[in-house]
């Protein structure tokens, strides 16, 4: 176990952090206030590390962010993430009231970081290459929300003045529909192009779209305007970019392909050039980051959470998890259902006992954790007829109850 000379507890906030210092073999605590700035941090924990030597605990409601990468390049440093829900209700345990200030929530955080060592675990730093990944497949996320919520509004708008536009194009967030737009905001310049410009703009683009390049042509020629007033064509027409996500895209596929795993990642039934980076980065590296399969259901929130008080009982979905982690193995599981023999069974098996889509997508989901879990740690890629032939041996119910219909 690792000996720490100082214990540290920290309530982050945009420009300054309050802390709790204790220095270990003394219930003496220390509080002050640090600015959020760069030198304010270097120059206060080197100073402590300068004072005391040795290893330095830190608690602190973050697993990233500004302040934890601030401290994670120091070696002697070691951050401990604190769940926001446990501080909460530690904090509500001691202030029934529920009052609250920052110098006591640092108090707390540290309280916890001493008192359940076995529960508050450090952070353990992945690879420079996942770490990467990682912030790389949420923020390439982002981009698609805020693509398709900009492509909703672009909609909206093209029916008030350049409505030809939604029949010609039927992906509204696709490169040529993009570069079509930009460089033909509105019917009338687009009119006034000729035909060989046109048939050449489409032919530039791989796929079906040369075919379609004729028929695009003459519904042009034929268009008639929505309108002529130019107070609503010239406040109408947009712009778009949304080829960031290729660069992304391109990023990705480079840093995964790289790494070890994404060999075992892409043997899993679904997951393509998206979802396979996203499931390595929920997993990680390391394989002692998980002992079982069931720390994984949890951490991602597929495992529900059972309740009981009394003679009452009831189960309900896991609040406190990494939204971006569950949805990453919701949206997998879903993929598989296509990809995968028994994923398919089991997903209509779950669908005739009366249960909804979403619950049956994330049973599917809790089920291909406990496989996927296997793989990592063997480090074998997953294979399809082994597991079938894993099923037939154990006269599984899925194999046989299809054999029966």
């Amino acid at each position: 176990m690792t000996k720490f000379s100082v214990y540290i507890g920290i309530d982050w906030a945009n420009d300054k952090h309050d802390v709790c210092v204790q220095v270990a073999n003394s219930s003496t605590r220390k509080f002050e206030v640090i600015k959020h700035s760069p030198k304010s941090i270097n120059e206060w924990i080197s100073s402590l590390h300068k004072q005391y030597k040795g290893q330095i605990a830190v608690a602190i409601e973050l697993s990233k962010g500004p302040i934890v990468y601030a401290l994670q390049k120091f070696d002697f440093v070691t951050i401990h993430p604190v769940n926001t829900s446990m501080l909460a209700q530690y904090r509500k345990a001691f202030s029934p009231s529920g009052a609250k200030d920052d110098p006591t929530d640092a108090e707390l955080a540290l309280d916890l970081m001493l008192r359940y060592p076995n529960k508050i675990k450090a952070l353990k730093m992945e690879s420079e290459s996942v770490r990467k990944l990682t912030y790389l497949v949420e923020k390439r996320r982002k981009l698609v929300d805020d693509k398709r919520r900009f492509s909703n509004r672009l909609i909206i708008t093209l029916k008030e003045y350049y409505p030809h536009l939604l029949d010609w194009f039927s992906h509204r967030g696709s490169g040529i529909f993009c570069d079509f737009i930009t460089r033909w905001p509105n019917l009338q310049k687009l009119k006034r192009a000729r035909p060989d410009t046109l048939k050449k703009f489409f032919c530039s683009y791989p796929g079906r779209t040369a075919a379609y390049s004729v028929k695009r042509i003459q519904s042009i020629s034929e268009a008639e305007p929505l309108t002529l007033d130019n107070a609503v064509i010239e406040s109408h027409q947009l712009l778009v970019a949304v080829k960031v996500i290729k660069v992304f895209d391109r990023e990705i596929s480079e840093l995964f392909n790289a790494l070890p795993d994404a060999e075992l990642y892409n043997s899993l039934p679904g997951t393509g050039p998206c979802l396979a980076p996203r499931l390595l980065v929920a997993i990680g590296e390391n394989r002692s980051r998980f002992n079982s399969a069931s720390e994984i259901q949890m951490y991602a929130g597929i495992a529900p959470v059972t309740v009981r008080s009394g003679q009452k009982s009831w189960i309900h979905w896991r609040y406190q998890c990494s939204k971006f982690t569950r949805q990453s193995f919701i949206e997998w599981a879903t993929k598989s259902i296509r990809q995968s023999y028994w994923a398919k069974i089991y997903y209509q098996q779950q669908r005739e006992k009366g249960n909804t889509h979403q619950a049956a997508v994330r049973s599917l989901a809790f089920k291909w954790i406990r496989i996927v879990f296997r793989c990592w740690k063997t480090k074998e890629p997953y294979n399809e007829a082994k597991y079938l032939k894993a099923l037939s041996d154990r006269n599984s119910p899925l194999l046989f109850k299809e054999k029966a219909c």
